[in-house]
Formats: structure tokens, C-alpha cells, sequence
């Protein structure tokens, strides 16, 4: 890929995480979700929230006692917000964005206008359900308003919890896991299984957090997206759509691909979305590919589908804070045609300054998120 280090323009704000939430069948809250993915604990069982009898697998990772959709993203929200201490009623939120599968009812009207009522925040300003990237694309729109001087402030939330629609659509189209056991990057891997998973990130324009006084988490150095327009479910063979994503997010954060220093891989399983992305490390890594460590949680909390970004996103953020990459889940023998450096066994530790979330999506939707240590 072209060199990466030209600057941001000199007129962008930086962008900080003050605050962050995570739910997953791991339980709730982001620092229970970290330690246990980062120590790659597995969280698949056997459905049991609805009947499987029909379908082919029956094995997801889901929370015991989940809620509502409704009740799951409120208590995120709320504690996201807890800690970047940023309480509605005194603090300006310019934006609510948030990531769902569909605006569904609720009791209390449909779930963009109770959820901003329960958390006393605004109306949502924008709802995505771009499917796999919707959470990710979320956050690089909240990081542009930042940036560019439109908002101060602006909360980013994503959910999805597993339920029968999607879980067989999935199972038709003989894209979940037969074996039931996920395994990103294997020589053995035979697909995806689906996983609870609820986010919240609370962004904010650096100088407004210091006057606030109040800690970055994190940097969101930078974001990129672009298309494969290649086909409606298979990826480009060749990666470069998700390459040009990353080259963009190094571009917007004026760094080289050589200061990255671990990669929260999208790979979930399957053979030729993996495979694709291995592609798209090489053409961004070079020679140097087998140098940076990667490692995809999914193989420890599924996917999350909407939700599955966002989710990913605050895992990294707490690699980077803990200095603790997270074990690849599930991984027998790594497959031959990888030159990966996969982060297996145990947690590993690491210093570095800078580590890539990225996501693909059916479409050709592919997304990377550069974040940097606070």
C-alpha cells in the first residue's frame, strides 16, 4: 500500500474515548468482558432462549439472564456514561448514534426514542443496520463530527442479541459452524456462531474532556471505510477493499503501518472471509506481516452481528490500556497458508502505542478503527 505518514490536516481536533461500556454472554461491564476474552475463555453453549430443534446447530454464546434489547443498551449507556463522568443533565451530547439490527417496538415506542428517554439524552441523530460494520461505522461519523469542530461530544451505542430470525437465516445459509466451535484463522475452521454482544463508547473532542477534567481512555487516532463491490456475501479474495480502509485510518492519524502493534482481527471462522483478510494484512504489512500480532475475539464472545464492532472496539481499547493482547479462542492448528503472528496460549504482553480494530460486512463493507494509548 502507499506510504502512510502524511499528516492530518492541521485543523482537526483530536478524538478521545472518556468512557465505555461492554456487554457479552462474559456478563456485563467492560472490564469483566476484557479480562475474560483477553484470556480467550470460550462462551458457547447450547441454546436454550428459543428452539433449535429445526436448525442444524444449536450453539451460540449468550448472556444467562440478558434482558431486552431495550434494558441491556440502557444499562450500557448508563454506565459508558458513568464513567466518562458525563451526566445528561449537565454535560452537552451533541449526538446519539446507534447500531441496531432494526428501529423494533417497544413498550415504550420504538427503541431509537425509548432508549434516548430512559438515558436522558437527545434522540437518536442516526440509526445504523449496515449489519457487521454498523457499530464501527458509527464511531468514524462521531470521530468526523468531533474532528471537524460540529459536536463536543457524541455517544456511540450497538447492540444485538441472538435471536431466532437471524439465527436461522444464518443457519440456512450454512454459514454457522457445524461443529459447533469457532475458529478464526484454523486449518479446521467451518464457520461462524453467533454471540450477545452490547457496546457503548462515549467520544469526545480532547480539549473539551480537559476542561471537563476528566481522563482519555483512549486516542481514536484514526478511521477508514471502503468497498469491495465485488459480491453480496463473499469477500474479495484479494483483500484490498479492507487494505484501502486501513491505509485510510494510518492516512487520517499520519502514521506508518510499522507503529501498529496488534491488530483485533474481523476473521470469524469462515473459510474465505478469513482467508481474505489475511490478504489484506499482507498488501497493508508487507514483508513485515508476520511481525505484528493479531488475534479475533470472536473466538471468544461469537458474533455479535450490529453489535459485534462496537464490542470489538472496547476490547481493544482495553489491550492497549492493560498492555494485554487477547488469546485467539478456539484455534487448533493455525492454517499453513497464514503467516500470521497469532497471539495463542496466553495474554501476551505489549507496549504498544497503536492497534487496529477492523470489521467486514456482507456487501463488501469493510471498516478499520486506528486507536491509540491515552
Amino acid at each position: 500500500m502507499r506510504d502512510a505518514r502524511s499528516p492530518r490536516p492541521a485543523t482537526a481536533r483530536r478524538v478521545v474515548v472518556t468512557g465505555l461500556d461492554a456487554v457479552s454472554a462474559h456478563g456485563r461491564g467492560a472490564a469483566l468482558v476484557q479480562a475474560r476474552v483477553t484470556a480467550g475463555t470460550a462462551a458457547f453453549a447450547a441454546v436454550d432462549r428459543f428452539g433449535t430443534k429445526a436448525f442444524r446447530v444449536d450453539r451460540a454464546a449468550l448472556l444467562p439472564d440478558a434482558g431486552t434489547l431495550l434494558q441491556e443498551l440502557t444499562g450500557s449507556v448508563g454506565r459508558a456514561l458513568a464513567q466518562a463522568q458525563a451526566d445528561p443533565r449537565a454535560v452537552a451530547c451533541d449526538a446519539l448514534l446507534l447500531a441496531v439490527h432494526a428501529d423494533g417496538p417497544t413498550p415504550e415506542g420504538p427503541l431509537s426514542r425509548a432508549l434516548p428517554a430512559r438515558c436522558g439524552l437527545l434522540p437518536v441523530s442516526r440509526l445504523y443496520t449496515t449489519a457487521c460494520v454498523a457499530g464501527s461505522t458509527a464511531v468514524a461519523d462521531a470521530a468526523a463530527l468531533i474532528a471537524s469542530g460540529r459536536a463536543d461530544l457524541v455517544v456511540v451505542a450497538a447492540g444485538y442479541l441472538v435471536e431466532p430470525i437471524q439465527y436461522a437465516l444464518f443457519d440456512a445459509g450454512r454459514a454457522l459452524a457445524r461443529d459447533g466451535e469457532v475458529r478464526p484463522f484454523a486449518a479446521d475452521r467451518k464457520g461462524v456462531l453467533l454471540g450477545d454482544g452490547v457496546a457503548t463508547v462515549v467520544l469526545e473532542a480532547a480539549e473539551a474532556a480537559a476542561a471537563r477534567g476528566v481522563p482519555a481512555l483512549a486516542v481514536l487516532a484514526g478511521w477508514g471505510r471502503a468497498g469491495d463491490a465485488h459480491h453480496v456475501v463473499r469477500p474479495r479474495p484479494d483483500g484490498l477493499g479492507l487494505a484501502r480502509a486501513i491505509d485510510a485510518a494510518l492516512r487520517r492519524a499520519g502514521i506508518g503501518a510499522d507503529r501498529v502493534g496488534y491488530v483485533n482481527a474481523n476473521a470469524n471462522g469462515t473459510v474465505l472471509g478469513d482467508s481474505a483478510e489475511v490478504e489484506s494484512l499482507r498488501l497493508v504489512f508487507g514483508d513485515a506481516v508476520g511481525t505484528v500480532p493479531v488475534s479475533s475475539t470472536k473466538g471468544a464472545h461469537g458474533h455479535a452481528l450490529e453489535g459485534s464492532a462496537l464490542l470489538e472496539l472496547v476490547v481493544t481499547v482495553g489491550a492497549l490500556r492493560s498492555g494485554r493482547l487477547p488469546v485467539q479462542a478456539g484455534l487448533g492448528a493455525a492454517d499453513p497458508k497464514s503467516p500470521l503472528d497469532l497471539v495463542l496460549d496466553h495474554p501476551r504482553p505489549s507496549t504498544a502505542r497503536y492497534a487496529l480494530s477492523l470489521n467486514s460486512a456482507f456487501g463488501g463493507a469493510n471498516t478499520a478503527l486506528l486507536v491509540g494509548a491515552a
